[in-house]
């Protein structure tokens, strides 16, 4: 995976760097395997929004994946790796042998051709889903299971990798990309290899514009707006200070770096050290 760098004969271009898509061998998605991708605008079900500095953008459809690899013990042929609007990711169409087709995430070097399989027969080559009491140890996984059967959510953006470091009765203990040591039970599913598009921390977009196209609207600072608006607001001129000395805050009060999980939270058990556990 390389980035493609453009000759400066716009001010856009002077930064720009893109994905090649190299890898990317199929243009349409298979209909069948997505559905309409409604915008909110950043509102809620009563109109107010939740989230801000979300709207327009590019019409997309939702590819629909296959993050449990449901069926088990059974070979697939990837067919083609494809680009997924929805997510950093590269995605891969795998068909089975009786026609049925699925996208799974595509990991890094899985090439158009190879074969996958999920389930506790599959060999712990790249892209077979395995339990992680099947793996061996030292091995770079993703898209992992936390819940048994709820299918994978952990390690699924573009370049990540976790490592399966030791096993300890029925849990394993799962490096996860964060740095975090955690134990997750030994029957849930996890896929071999690193999610492939490592490159894509490095895109640098060129313009306002692309930011526009991928649906997400200008943010304004703080500081720069009055004191009704925002607690950073106000004050004669630049002013750091907002007419009065304050620590920074959010719109909603809450101090920048303040810890928001929940002390009592059950699966705090399963942590073994933290990501901020001093390296």
């Amino acid at each position: 995976m390389a980035l493609k760098t453009f000759k400066p004969n716009t001010p856009s271009n002077r930064y720009k760097e893109w994905n090649s898509f190299e890898e990317i061998t199929k243009d349409t998605p298979q209909r069948s395997l997505t559905v309409a991708l409604r915008k909110s605008g950043g509102r809620n079900n009563t109109g107010r929004i939740t989230c801000r500095h979300i709207g327009g953008g590019h019409e997309r459809r939702y590819r629909l994946i296959d993050f449990k690899r449901a069926r088990r013990d059974e070979a697939a042929k990837v067919i083609a790796i494809e680009y997924d609007p929805n997510r950093s990711a590269r995605i891969a169409l795998i068909e089975y042998k009786d026609g049925e087709r699925a996208y799974i995430l595509a990991p890094l070097n899985l090439g158009v051709g190879a074969s996958v399989m999920a389930g506790e027969k599959a060999a712990p080559e790249l892209g077979n889903a395995l339990p992680l009491r099947k793996i061996p140890l030292g091995t770079n996984i993703h898209n992992i299971e936390l819940v048994l059967g709820r299918g994978g959510v952990a390690a699924r953006a573009a370049g990540q990798a976790a490592v399966l470091s030791n096993r300890e009765g029925e849990y394993a203990l799962v490096r996860m990309p964060s740095g975090e040591i955690r134990k997750i039970h030994a029957e849930c599913y996890a896929t071999i290899g690193q999610v492939g598009n490592t490159e894509h921390m490095n895109v640098v977009s060129g313009k306002a514009g692309r930011t526009r196209w991928q649906g997400t609207r200008p943010t304004v600072r703080g500081m720069c707006m009055n004191p009704i608006d925002h607690p950073n607001g106000g004050g004669e001129g630049r002013s750091k200070s907002g007419g009065g000395r304050q620590h920074l805050l959010s719109p909603w009060g809450h101090a920048k770096g303040e810890k928001t999980r929940n002390k009592k939270k059950s699966t705090n058990k399963l942590i073994v050290q933290t990501r901020h556990a001093k390296k």
